[in-house]
């Protein structure tokens, strides 16, 4: 019998590249989504069947935050992790033989916004606002199953890079019109990590038993944000990028329905557990990342 993998909100960029993955290693990949020929969200025996003699559940679910944060986004913002993450919870208790381990995606939003100390899962201050408080009820969600069958790990995700990245076509773009210098005062840390470490990651869980709990998944040099573009400008050729000041940054993402906190939160997180466990890197520095992903 094939091995078997369910992605839960699997459709988006890193479902779509932990979908081929899987595939290629022969294993039979189950979505749960909205969309066509997918599991369905509102089918709970569906759910269960699905996860049934599962190895491992993976779940991306969530709307993205690359919007207005009005009262109706926040909401669906909200809703869109908890819910489904309790709509696989209850599944998973329904289950004969349940997946042994279900990781859950999360964010290295949660932390506060650090200039003065990395922030690890030992050491991190768990910050204020909207976002802090989506990551928390939705590791709260996970965290509040028992499940004696199955091993519980929160991944708390930095920005994701890869070619297929939804990230890298604004970025890009401001690099090309010229406009890629940094963005606020450029002083503001970038906690980013490579599609395929984090796939890595996933599969080194799967393999070390003793491993659960939260995990930053963030690559260990994250960089300012004007080394940062300054090394995307050098990936691309492009030797000079306008700076966008604060001011000019406000209505930019109220014109492209966005929020200035996406580029002006200083992320400084640091992957101490994964480190400790003896986790490698494959792409440790922004300019290896870069190299991969522009040429």
């Amino acid at each position: 019998m094939k091995k078997k993998v369910v992605l839960a909100g699997g459709t988006g960029f890193i479902g779509t590249y932990l979908a081929e993955y899987f595939s290629a290693q022969d294993y039979q990949v189950v979505i749960i989504a909205r969309s066509a020929g997918a599991v369905s969200w509102n089918d709970q025996q569906g759910i269960v069947n699905a996860l049934e003699d599962a190895e491992m559940l993976i779940n991306l679910a969530g709307k993205s935050v690359d919007c207005r944060y009005n009262e109706k986004n926040k909401t669906e913002i909200l809703l869109s992790r908890t819910e489904t993450t309790k709509t696989l919870g209850e599944a998973l208790q329904k289950c004969q033989r349940p997946p042994e381990l279900w990781l859950n995606s999360s964010t290295a939003t949660i932390y506060r916004h650090a200039e003065d100390r990395p922030m690890t899962e030992s050491q991190g201050e768990i910050g204020k606002g909207f976002s802090v408080h989506v990551a928390t009820s939705w590791e709260k969600a996970l965290f509040d199953f028992q499940l004696p069958k199955t091993r519980l790990v929160a991944l708390r995700i930095a920005v994701v890079l890869g070619k297929q990245a939804p990230v890298m076509v604004p970025l890009k773009r401001l690099v090309r019109f010229g406009l890629g210098g940094h963005q606020g005062n450029g002083q503001q840390l970038f906690s980013w990590i490579h599609i395929e470490d984090l796939k890595n990651i996933i599969l080194f869980i799967q393999k070390n038993k003793s491993l659960s709990g939260a995990y930053n998944c963030a690559a260990p040099h994250p960089v300012k944000n004007h080394v940062f573009m300054q090394e995307l400008r050098k990936a691309m050729g492009v030797p000079f990028g306008l700076p966008s000041p604060k001011w000019l940054l406000e209505p930019g993402a109220f014109l492209i329905r966005t929020e200035t906190e996406l580029i002006l939160k200083s992320r400084w997180v640091i992957p101490e557990k994964l480190l400790e466990s003896g986790f490698s890197f494959k792409y440790e520095n922004i300019d290896q990342a870069f190299e991969d992903i522009i040429n």
